[in-house]
């Protein structure tokens, strides 16, 4: 093992591989410290294994409108254990992937823990103790689920995102504690495999920081499928009892009461993972439990930087990738590597699908823009009527002063794969003029991007 690294990268999730990755093209000699598994939370018990688990479901569901496509099959049963699987397998397969593009960019990796211990100073764990030393530290240690009093896990009915991943049997009932991206996820999946399932968002609304049309839109379309919503309701208190779990709810009108379901799930939110990195050694400064940075990923540390969930929300993959990206270009090349890292898009894989960028309409409102919003439903284009799932819409959100592109927001089938023209619009600050002036290809899903621009400034075509 090679002692002499120009930088340590503790945490292999998709903030730290990918900056040990770029950090190797740059000439830099890089060690990754990973405690568990390479790829972190977000490979293994996050974005892949529950996307796997929801195409599972997905394709469930489609066969149970097989007769709609002029097929025939006399039944669709499923074996629970190898959907189960078949989402493992997928996790393990892309750590192994993560494990050879490290060895091909030639960066050491030691699993174990690892902690500052100074300026510079990194003491690994792997059941022996030992320091090493480097001019340049990244701290990507990522996040786990937040606890709170009354609702603690018990793994048994009770249970985090990783319990609700892996459940030998399908419960007969769930009640979902959060209504945000992860909470959304669960209740469409469990409820396209015929699970009762209850969702409970103390908000007025469910994914509550989305717009809130496509926020409406989810909500009817959850309740169509029969499952429960419970806005503006707390949960007092979980109580796991034998094989069940007892919900104290209190709602809206101040009332309360206690209901019984097969299991819960807790998906409340996140808390960085900052508290075994030795921070107190050092000086860096963190601010609600997350470490502050510059735009470089730069902590109050000299040679100490931190990327990813540790540095607060939002809290995405790719954000973290294109920190970690951002954060090893400033330290090989100075300061002619930033990256802008303002336009994140963010996706919800449940079903329907739901993706956005920018602004919403009520944050722009609230910052007085004047607006030019135009929308288009789904029903009216071919690929998705062709695809047998026409609901859904695209919405669009120019500052007519301007006509700078500001906000999109989609839901529908596959909309988590359009969002990226919108991404890469806002990127090349294109106006409203270069994206109704774009060709788009006939018949695709994309084509809704295009009406809905248009009719933004009341040239739609097929509305």
């Amino acid at each position: 093992m090679n002692k002499n690294y120009d930088l340590i990268v503790i945490g292999s999730g998709p903030g730290g591989y990918v900056a040990a990755i770029r950090a190797a093209q740059l000439g830099l000699k890089t060690l990754v410290v990973e405690k568990d598994k390479l790829g972190g939370i977000c490979l293994n018990w996050g974005c892949i294994p529950t996307k796997a688990l929801l195409r599972s479901a997905e394709i469930r569901h489609l066969m149970s409108e097989i007769n709609n496509y002029g097929l025939n099959m006399s039944s669709h049963k499923f074996d629970w254990n190898k959907v189960i699987k078949r989402s493992r397998n997928i996790a393990d397969k892309l750590s192994e992937g993560i494990k050879f593009l490290l060895k091909k960019n030639k960066i050491d990796v030691i699993f174990g823990e690892g902690k500052l211990s100074g300026p510079g100073r990194v003491v690994i764990n792997n059941g022996e103790e030992f320091l090493l030393e480097a001019s340049n530290i990244i701290l990507a240690t990522g996040a786990r689920p937040k606890t709170l009093k009354g609702l603690e896990i018990d793994n048994k009915n009770i249970w985090s995102y990783k319990d609700a991943m892996m459940p030998n049997k399908l419960p007969k009932s769930i009640i979902i504690v959060g209504a945000g991206a992860i909470g959304v996820e669960f209740a469409s999946f469990y409820n396209d495999f015929d699970v009762d399932v209850t969702l409970v968002e103390t908000q007025k609304n469910i994914l509550p920081l989305e717009d809130s049309e496509v926020s409406d839109f989810i909500r009817l379309d959850f309740f169509n499928r029969k499952i429960n919503i419970l806005n503006e309701t707390k949960i007092i208190n979980l109580e796991s009892k034998n094989t069940n779990v007892i919900a104290d709810l209190e709602f809206s009108d101040g009332k309360r009461k206690k209901i019984t379901y097969s299991k819960a799930i807790v998906a409340v939110g996140i808390e960085a993972n900052v508290d075994s990195l030795g921070l107190d050694s050092i000086n860096i400064k963190i601010n609600n439990g997350h470490i502050i940075t510059n735009e470089y990923g730069q902590t109050s540390e000299k040679g100490i930087y931190a990327i990813g969930d540790i540095t607060g929300a939002p809290w995405l993959a790719h954000k973290a990738s294109h920190e970690g990206i951002n954060c090893v270009e400033y330290i090989a090349n100075g300061s002619n590597s930033y990256h802008d890292l303002s336009i994140i898009p963010s996706c919800t894989y449940a079903r329907p699908q739901v993706a956005s960028i920018g602004m919403t309409e009520e944050k722009a409102k609230k910052l007085n823009k004047n607006l030019k919003i135009g929308k288009f439903s789904l029903v009216g284009n071919g690929k998705a009527l062709a695809a047998g799932d026409n609901s859904g819409f695209v919405k669009t959100i120019f500052d007519k002063d301007t006509g700078e592109l500001i906000g999109a927001h989609l839901v529908g089938p596959e909309v988590t794969e359009l969002v990226s023209v919108y991404s890469l619009a806002m990127k090349l600050e294109a106006k409203e003029l270069d994206l109704m002036n774009t060709i788009f290809p006939h018949p695709t899903k994309s084509e809704s991007i295009h009406e809905s621009e248009l009719d933004a400034y009341d040239r739609a075509i097929h509305i």
